[in-house]
């Protein structure tokens, strides 16, 4: 086995079990139930949750690239862990009825919920720089 090869799949493997705690903690923390709605076709759901996903694996993908220990790079999953779920919970605070539009299937704010999400990742992924 190469050299590399045991830190890229430490690396890799991290992040992927990282980005399963994260769907299993933000899914806990929001009001609706994203898997059923999204068995359901709701795009809403859809959206604010991959825009979530999307958000939290810009930072475990920039602190992959920029910090060569992978105890940071856990930290660093920590923090933006609680980044994604403070951003949901103070958009549901200043969006009131928020959480209901998505589960009525509401595609705005559904698709806003995830453009925030990503914006808020890729915001925390550049201050790790």
């Amino acid at each position: 086995m190469p050299n590399f090869a045991l830190p890229y799949l430490a690396y890799l493997l991290s992040a992927l079990l990282l980005l399963a705690g994260f769907v299993a903690i933000y899914t806990r923390v929001t009001r609706f139930d994203e898997w059923t709605l999204i068995h359901q076709g709701n795009i809403a759901a859809a959206l604010s949750l991959g825009g979530a996903l999307l958000g939290f694996s810009c930072t475990l993908a920039f602190s992959i690239a920029l910090h060569a220990s992978w105890r940071d790079f856990l930290l660093w999953a920590l923090l933006a862990m609680l980044v994604q779920v403070a951003a949901y919970a103070a958009l549901a605070r200043l969006l009131r009825g928020m959480n209901q539009a998505i589960h009525e299937g509401n595609a705005a704010m559904g698709g806003l919920m995830g453009a925030v999400s990503l914006g808020v990742g890729v915001i925390n992924a550049a201050c790790l720089t």
